[in-house]
């Protein structure tokens, strides 16, 4: 009831990432353009890392929504799941006619190959993103590096999108997963808002949601930076019990 009560459209602090309220901080702005960036490239890993509720998710939405239409997208956001398993999803995602259940792993990656030449062929460009790539085992994550050996004489055929946790730059630093790490053509971390970027992040979020006039005052969205160390999702949290708090 409390967003009527301050002649709100809706509550403007949901933790559901939302491409609508996205704010683009300055390195919010850069990661969008990082992605972008590896849209457009001929193959190899874009890495976005971030700690838990900076706002990859969101970012990665907003990326979705100007995504090229050339641009043949597999998404995976449950990647907790072992090398067969994952080709299973991802000729799925990428609707390729096979027998997920009974195919080896050796038949799904020739699938795979024969639909990403069939792809360039017809001037698409393949992108596989894999959400929470922190989950990813060392062997799965060799296994999605393979992927990116299928390739013409010129040019890569999958781009494949890394994004997670901290844990998941941690996780590429092993000697193991050197070859990956080599072939990461992008990569940037998303901190916390600056106290500056919070303040404008409250208000920003507030005008989207239908706000007429300020409703948290400069000492309050003082207080909120440091409450939250400027994470957008605990942002969210504590300034929607601020407005129910004073409903």
């Amino acid at each position: 009831m409390y967003p009527k009560y301050f002649g709100l459209t809706e509550s403007g602090f949901s933790i559901t990432p939302d491409p609508q309220y996205l704010f683009l901080s300055d390195q919010h702005r850069e990661a969008l353009v990082h992605l972008q960036f590896g849209a457009g490239e001929g193959g190899g890993f874009v890495l976005l890392t971030g700690e838990v509720g900076t706002g990859k998710t969101t970012v990665c939405r907003a990326f979705l929504e100007q995504i090229p239409d050339r641009v043949d997208l597999a998404l995976i956001f449950n990647p907790a799941l072992n090398s067969r398993e994952l080709l299973q999803a991802v000729c799925s995602e990428f609707r390729i006619p096979v027998a997920l259940e009974s195919s080896s792993t050796r038949q799904l990656v020739s699938a795979l190959n024969e639909y990403l030449l069939r792809a360039h062929a017809a001037g698409r460009r393949p992108l596989l993103m894999i959400d929470e790539a922190q989950n990813l085992s060392p062997e799965v994550l060799e296994q999605v590096r393979l992927l990116t050996n299928l390739e013409t004489e010129k040019h890569k055929l999958l781009q494949i999108f890394l994004v997670g946790q901290p844990e998941l730059r941690e996780l590429l630093q092993q000697r193991g997963l050197r070859q990956l790490a080599q072939r990461i053509t992008a990569r940037y971390h998303l901190g916390p808002l600056k106290r500056r970027e919070t303040r404008a992040y409250v208000r920003h979020r507030m005008r989207v949601a239908g706000a007429q006039r300020e409703l948290f005052t400069g000492p309050a969205l003082g207080l909120v930076h440091r409450k939250t160390g400027g994470v957008p999702r605990l942002i969210n949290i504590l300034c929607e019990r601020a407005l129910l708090g004073a409903y």
